[in-house]
């Protein structure tokens, strides 16, 4: 019989868990739901609130990765030098953008050519990963306080944009405003802006400190409700006041359900302030609920926990396969799924898709068809950790 051993900390696990699959149902509303990739599910003239809450639900994906890609980070460097961990944060961000152009963007549109190319949350990861190996040989208030500053300060920058699509402007569209340029005939997004995301790497960093040796369980949950109290309750006076925090300010609607989503409707890209202290501030309080957690649910959920990568672009590659299964099944031009230049810009995906309740079946069938592999490969990487080139995987 397979033995599994791990130091692991499990919360943390279940947290990243829990987001990872939370994820698909985001990605397999993408590929399925009608207008999934033509239509933007918060748009307040076309949004319901069953679709805005399968959107607003999965925002907690990218803020958890990220901070907890740095707490990781924290954890493991705990028995390495400066430079050994410098070295590891270096290359895996290398890896990770490498991933992200080639086999990731492949498993997206499945178009050879590459005409499009979106850089997205491995992209962002990767590029965290290479400043925070930087970031590491500072003293860690100094990294908690530039975490903190582009973190609370980054909405200071939303007037600043670049205009076009050149490559001169794509060095701020990197930075800080989601915009595309054209590169050697293809189209390449920067949909995640670094500058904030460094933020909430550096501090994901620094927060590993309350799962070291000085912080008793009773003490950790003591600060981890605290922050998620007072991220939240941050969040209602920002975006009440309606000042500061985030790029589009709420308003009034036609009625008080519109409202309520115009309120909770914060900015992603890059990600607000206001985003991200709604979506940071519940995952403290979960972190601080989480711990001593133990039953099936749990259980099933740390697998993807423990194996995000892994994870992340196995269930892209299903669900795309996915869909153009079904179009075959209901006798539709499967080709729409291969997604070149010109049927990314036709009209053909707008009269595509199910209703949301085929999306929610499917999400669950994705989470279901990709667990077996996950755990195989998690039990394959706790055994062989001898092995380094795992610990990129």
């Amino acid at each position: 019989m397979t033995q599994l051993t791990s130091t692991r900390i499990q919360s943390i696990d279940l947290l990243r868990g829990v987001v990872m699959v939370l994820m698909a149902l985001d990605h397999v509303r993408d590929y399925f739901h009608l207008g999934g990739m033509a239509t933007d599910p918060t748009d307040l003239e076309t949004t319901t609130p069953l679709l805005f809450f399968t959107r607003f639900i999965t925002h907690f994906c990218a803020p958890v990765f990220v901070f907890l890609a740095g707490t990781s980070a924290f954890l493991y460097g705990r028995k390495k030098t400066r430079g050994q961990l410098a070295h590891f944060l270096f290359t895996r961000g290398l890896w990770l953008i490498v991933i992200e152009i080639t086999v990731n963007t492949f498993f997206w549109w499945f178009d050879p050519a590459f005409g499009f190319i979106n850089l997205q949350v491995l992209w962002a990861i990767g590029l965290c990963m290479i400043v925070l190996a930087g970031l590491v040989y500072l003293p860690k208030r100094i990294i908690l306080v530039i975490g903190l500053v582009l973190i609370f300060g980054h909405n200071l920058l939303d007037g600043i944009t670049a205009p076009g699509g050149n490559i001169q402007s794509g060095i701020w569209y990197a930075l800080h405003q989601m915009g595309f340029v054209t590169i050697a005939g293809r189209w390449v997004s920067f949909s995640y802006p670094i500058l904030p995301w460094i933020g909430v790497i550096a501090t994901g960093y620094v927060f590993g400190n309350l799962y070291g040796e000085q912080f008793g369980e009773g003490r950790r949950k003591k600060w981890l409700s605290r922050m998620g109290i007072v991220s939240i309750a941050l969040f209602v006076l920002l975006r009440g006041l309606n000042l500061y925090g985030d790029l589009v300010p709420w308003s009034i609607q036609k009625d008080a359900t519109l409202t309520i989503i115009s309120f909770f409707n914060v900015t992603k890209y890059p990600p607000s302030l206001a985003f991200l202290l709604i979506t940071l501030g519940p995952a403290f309080l979960f972190l601080a609920t989480a711990e001593n957690i133990r039953n099936r649910v749990s259980n099933f959920l740390l697998v993807f926990g423990r194996v995000p990568f892994f994870y992340y672009l196995l269930h892209i590659l299903v669900i795309h396969l996915g869909a153009i299964l079904g179009l075959i099944i209901t006798g539709n031009d499967w080709k729409i799924m291969i997604l070149d230049q010109d049927v990314f810009s036709g009209s053909e995906l707008g009269s595509y898709g199910y209703p949301l309740s085929v999306v929610y079946l499917v999400w669950i069938a994705v989470v279901f068809i990709t667990y077996p592999f996950c755990k195989k490969y998690m039990i394959y990487k706790a055994n062989n950790k001898h092995k380094k080139w795992l610990s990129y995987l």
